[in-house]
């Protein structure tokens, strides 16, 4: 089912500059019994990604009844698009401003169901990240890096790719964030000139504090990665997965990973 400002459609305006310029920023959430999980963190993140576009954000109990509305009964997938809606030819953000909110919903992805591998193999990915502070962390609807990155392969037995910046910095995977365990310690890539700064990822933050575990944020390169104890890679939709290979380098389970996405799921809300 899909909402278009609240009214079931499967269209928007041809000059809406989500379609032009990638105007808008997105959510992807799952859903649960019709209901989204980590509902306050979700639309935190989408107010602060609207904010930092100078967007209107959707009022909060009005999306929240949109997305329970076109969610599935059981387990499912529901992404929010949000538009500055349309615009004459140009640049420049128009005066008045009248966004557009898409709502709709999907199947829940084989490899986020139950039974699906706890353990991923990952690939380096040849594209780079463009460092941009201004949008940095923002879900932004421009992911043709990621596009791009993401076909670089076509092997089913890759679960995801990994992206460096520039520099050589790891930011982190093509539709995932980035965490490593190393000595005892929660590490994960600056995101502070480029990347999305996930939902997961701050949860996951969050729970390696309530269990105690030392958590540093900062350049992380290469080699870091291949030295770490646990490697781990974690979005809304899947939560958390462990790396058990990266090219030819392959880690055993340190069990960080299973308390971390245990801790990830103590409170839905």
């Amino acid at each position: 089912m899909i909402l278009v400002n609240g009214r079931p459609a499967d269209t928007v305006d041809a000059l809406d500059r989500g379609l032009a310029y990638g105007d808008g920023v997105f959510r992807t959430l799952r859903t649960r019994a019709g209901r989204p999980l980590w509902w306050r963190d979700q639309y935190a993140k989408l107010a602060a990604d609207s904010a930092a576009l100078m967007l209107a954000c959707p009022d909060e109990a009005r999306l929240h009844a949109e997305i329970c509305q076109v969610a599935e009964a059981e387990e499912g997938v529901v992404k929010v698009v949000l538009t500055r809606g349309p615009g004459a030819r140009g640049y420049a953000p128009p005066p008045a401003q009248a966004p557009t909110r898409v709502v709709l919903s999907a199947p829940l992805p084989a490899y986020a169901q139950a039974g699906a591998p706890e353990a991923v193999t990952v690939r380096w990915c040849t594209l780079r990240l463009a460092r941009q502070p201004r949008l940095a962390g923002v879900k932004h609807l421009n992911r043709l890096e990621n596009v791009l990155a993401r076909a670089e392969w076509d092997d089913p037995e890759i679960f995801e790719g990994l992206l460096c910046d520039d520099l050589g910095g790891v930011i982190g995977g093509v539709m995932s964030n980035l965490l490593i365990m190393k000595d005892g310690e929660l590490f994960t890539p600056d995101l502070a000139e480029c990347g999305v700064a996930g939902v997961a990822r701050t949860r996951l933050l969050r729970a390696a504090a309530r269990l105690g575990i030392p958590t540093r944020i900062g350049r992380l390169l290469p080699a870091a990665i291949l030295a770490a104890d646990e490697v781990m890679i974690c979005n809304s939709v899947f939560g958390l997965r462990r790396v058990a290979r990266l090219d030819d380098v392959i880690w055993p389970s340190a069990r960080w990973a299973t308390a971390l996405n245990d801790a990830l799921y103590e409170d839905l809300d």
